[in-house]
């Protein structure tokens, strides 16, 4: 809960600016940009990019333990019960919140969860499937502000640099996978990568 708040009243950075009007300058010419992230906070959206895969979902999606049923929500509470719970506190007294007044299905009444992949579950296989569609036609990567060390995500840009795809790695330090890749741009994502993808003469404009 606590987390949903936070993100809620995050703003978007310079580098997801730069990466949602990347996407925009592109389709006009035919071009296709789409981001995969690890990330569950929605800022991508927020700052406007369109074809984008959640590989670890979403905070602002609910799914029912019953049905499975997927629906955005981004009501904060999401319950009543719920409210001012959930405070990053370890010393924190243990909520004690009756299931009957846990957040339920509208369709079947179960439990709901948040859409989100947690430490040990296995990723959603459709959106996996997606991935790796894009992954097959992809002929430029851009690598941004990841560690490079949760799988399989961190497998992605390996795989393509052995396949010949250019491969650009933005970030404060080298990773594990930095030695196999075509390109490093060394410093803060909102410094490296906006001029990087900035206009060039090249591109055909309207």
């Amino acid at each position: 809960m606590w987390r949903v708040i936070i993100m809620l009243i995050e703003k978007i950075t310079i580098t997801l600016q730069a990466l949602a009007e990347f996407e925009a300058r592109l389709k006009p010419q035919g071009r296709k940009v789409t981001v995969v992230t690890q990330n569950i906070d929605g800022l991508h959206h927020k700052a406007g990019s369109q074809d984008i895969i959640e590989l670890h979902g979403s905070l602002f999606h609910t799914r029912c333990t019953s049905c499975s049923q997927v629906l955005e929500n981004r009501d904060s509470p999401i319950c009543p019960a719920l409210k001012d719970r959930g405070a990053p506190d370890p010393d924190a007294e243990d909520a004690r919140i009756p299931v009957s007044e846990l957040p339920r299905c509208s369709e079947c009444g179960g439990l709901l969860r948040p859409h989100v992949v947690w430490f040990g579950e296995a990723l959603d296989s459709v959106v996996m499937d997606r991935a790796q569609s894009v992954l097959r036609s992809c002929d430029l990567c851009l690598l941004v502000g990841t560690s490079s060390v949760v799988y399989p995500a961190a497998g992605f840009a390996p795989m393509l640099a052995t396949r010949g795809v250019p491969v650009a790695e933005f970030n404060l330090e080298e990773t594990p996978v930095t030695g196999a890749l075509t390109f490093q741009f060394k410093g803060k994502c909102g410094e490296t990568l906006p001029p990087a993808i900035a206009l060039h003469p090249s591109e055909q404009t309207a």
